[in-house]
Parts: C-alpha cells; structure tokens; sequence
C-alpha cells in the first residue's frame, strides 16, 4: 500500500558501464568546465586507477589541471582547507572525486568553500545552510558500499574538538556519478566484502524502515537481489568485471534507497561502534545486521520475510511458508557471513574482531540511543534492548 505522503528526490545522473570513464570529458565539456581538479588519496594513485583517469582526459579539450591525492581515511577540517587552497591557485571550475567515502566527502566539503568562498567551513554545517548551487562535482566511487555518489550528506572531523561534523544540503549531491568496474578491480577481497555488506545493509535498512516508500523500495529490492547474486562470485573471480559492475551499481542504488528512506538501529550501533572501537562501517553492519533484523522481526516481520525474495531467488521465497520467511531471510544473510568468513576472514561478530570487549558495549548502546538513525528503525527500543542486541553481535 502507497503512503499517504512521501517524498523521493534523486537528481544525480549515473554514467555506467565498461568505458563509463570515457564519456567523463564530455560531461564536463557540456558544463563548459575546462580546469577541473582531482581529489583523491595515495591509495588510489598507488593502485594506478589515477593513471587510467588522467591518460583518458590527456587526449580531451580539458587535461586534469592538478590533482589533490592527500585525503587521509577520515579526512579532516584542515584537509578540507588545504585542497580548497589548491583548487583556487588552479583557478580551477569543477571538481572530480575518484575515491571512497572519504575522498567523496572531502570533494563535497571543498566545494563549499571555493563555491561560498573562505575558509569557515563549520559556517555551513547541519542541514541545509547552503542556499545556492556549488561548483560542478563528479564522483567516481573506488568501492561498492558507501553510496556517498548520490547522498546530499558529507561527514568531516574537526581534529581539534575531536568529533565528526555532518553537512547536508541538497546542494551538496554530485553533478553524476561514474560507475566503470576497472575501479574496483583491484580492491582487496576484505573490503570488497566489507563494502558490499555495507550496500546490503543501505538497501535492508531503507526497505525495512519507518520511511520506506514504493520508489525507495523498487531501488533498494533491486540493490539487495544484486549484491546477493554477485558478491560471492566475485570474491571467488576477483577480475569478474561484469559482477564488479553488479556491485557498484547495488551500491548507487542503495544510497538511492536511503536517502530517501533513511536508515535505523544498525546504523546507530554501528556509528557508535566505529566512533568508540574504530571499527570499519562496513565490518560494523555485516556484524549487526542479522541481530537487529532478528530484534524488528516482531514489529515487521512481513517486510522482513519479503527479503527473502531478492536474497535467495523465487525458488526458495515460494518455497519457504510465509511465517517462516522473516527466519530464512536472516538465516540467508548469516549464511552469506559465513562464507565471507571462509573467503576473507571477514569478522562474523564483534569477538572476532578482536576490538570490542564485553565492558564497552554500555558505552556502545548510551551513545546509540541518541543517535539519530535510531528514529526510523521500525521497533522502539531502549538501553537494555540495544545491549540485548550488542551482546548477541558480540559472540553469537
């Protein structure tokens, strides 16, 4: 059944395939954009994905004017500065992101201040305190998993005070977003995993959420059925371009997803782990997904067990009887935990990580609870029922 009101909003335009890089030059060209600035980090330079992008712009009417590769994996206030810096010394007019989430973020904030000018970027953080459109910004992800390419959300760390800064307008959401598998070719089996569980959850959470929506659905369903047909093989045939291009566009498709649906518990668990423990998001929502989706079963456990569909295929949904389809949904996901286990020792729980102790899961559910994703998980919950749900992500 439609909702009596939603909104969906998603403007970036996605440039896909095997040659999706080749057509990079013309979108700039059709902005009228000739200096464009590359922001990116030594990782990706280091594994010659840069050199694919400068040697296909080297022949175009607008050669890479510099390249920024200094962007740490939290990026940070001054980092934002620094390139901002750069890109005015340049006299540069657009802005291509060739990166993960972070990378992504750090372009998103730098256009802010060579767009508003000056060098105050905390001026323009919250939601919505940009009042005009930016500077053309192109994004070419490097992973299958944060989605950042179509969110209108930028996370960067204030060093000094110690805590992470958000920013988020609608001015903030890419020009495009270039998604050509010969990116993702080289990630190690770890993070493809990782990465690819983080789309997963994107897509779950959106689908199974209080804001979930018929178009959020569509995109989020199509994202979970592609991560679930394609993750296993690639780890297997790492240099599967197709299943490679499978991934990236899950991944697009769930930040569709919930941006416009939003996200719940496993998110506020999973900030508060990576903020307390330093864990990596993606390894935090592979843990804690099948334990949160255990804990909603009550409240929706019919959203739940329509998972089983895009996870497992026709077959096995018409197969399993409809009460016990939210069970083999989660039996699915933890299925498919398992043998990323055994591919890459991706961790199953938060023992096996080896940096969560029993001890810091109270200080793991205070910081959750006030977490803001916590607002559209489809179960109300407290302190004790969140611990309930950590203890279970620690050593199930």
């Amino acid at each position: 059944m439609s909702k009596p009101y939603y909104e969906f909003f998603c403007p970036v335009k996605t440039i896909a395939g095997h040659q999706a890089l080749e057509h990079l030059p013309f979108e700039l060209a059709a902005l009228s954009c000739s200096r464009p600035m590359v922001i990116t980090d030594k990782g990706v330079r280091g594994a010659g994905l840069l050199a694919l992008v400068e040697a296909i712009f080297a022949s175009s009417h607008a050669p890479i004017t510099v390249v920024f590769d200094d962007v740490p994996p939290d990026s940070s206030l001054n980092t934002v500065r620094t390139a901002a810096a750069s890109y005015r010394a340049h006299d540069c007019d657009a802005l291509i992101a060739i990166g993960g989430g972070s990378v992504i973020d750090t372009s998103k904030a730098v256009n802010i201040l060579v767009s508003e000018g000056g060098d105050d970027l905390l001026h323009y953080a919250g939601a919505h305190n940009l009042k005009r459109a930016l500077k053309p910004l192109f994004v070419v992800p490097t992973t299958s998993g944060t989605g950042s390419e179509v969110t209108m959300v930028a996370i960067i760390t204030d060093t000094d005070a110690g805590v992470k800064i958000p920013f988020t307008s609608y001015y903030l959401l890419p020009n495009a977003a270039v998604l050509d598998p010969r990116m993702t070719l080289t990630l190690s089996p770890l993070i493809t995993a990782a990465t690819a569980m983080d789309a997963l959850t994107h897509a779950i959470e959106a689908y199974t959420g209080l804001a979930a929506n018929p178009m959020s659905d569509a995109y989020a369903t199509v994202a979970i059925q592609k991560v679930s047909r394609n993750l296993l093989a690639v780890m297997d045939n790492p240099q599967d371009a197709q299943g490679r291009l499978e991934l990236a566009q899950a991944s697009t498709m769930a930040g569709i997803a919930f941006s416009n649906s939003m996200v719940g518990m496993v998110h506020a668990l999973g900030h508060s782990i990576g903020a307390l423990c330093h864990l990596p998001h993606g390894m935090c929502m592979g843990i804690l997904l099948p334990y949160v989706l255990e804990y909603n079963e009550s409240a929706n456990g019919d959203r739940i067990g329509e998972l089983l569909l895009p996870l497992a295929g026709p077959e096995v949904y018409a197969a399993t009887p409809q009460s016990r389809r939210p069970a083999r949904a989660v039996q699915i996901i933890l299925l498919l935990r398992d043998n990323l286990y055994q591919r890459c020792q991706l961790p199953r729980t938060l023992l096996e990580t080896g940096k969560v102790s029993l001890e810091q899961l109270e200080a793991i559910a205070d910081m959750a609870i006030n977490d803001g994703s916590i607002i559209f998980n489809p179960k109300e919950s407290d302190r004790g029922e969140l611990l309930a749900v950590l203890r279970r992500a620690w050593g199930a």
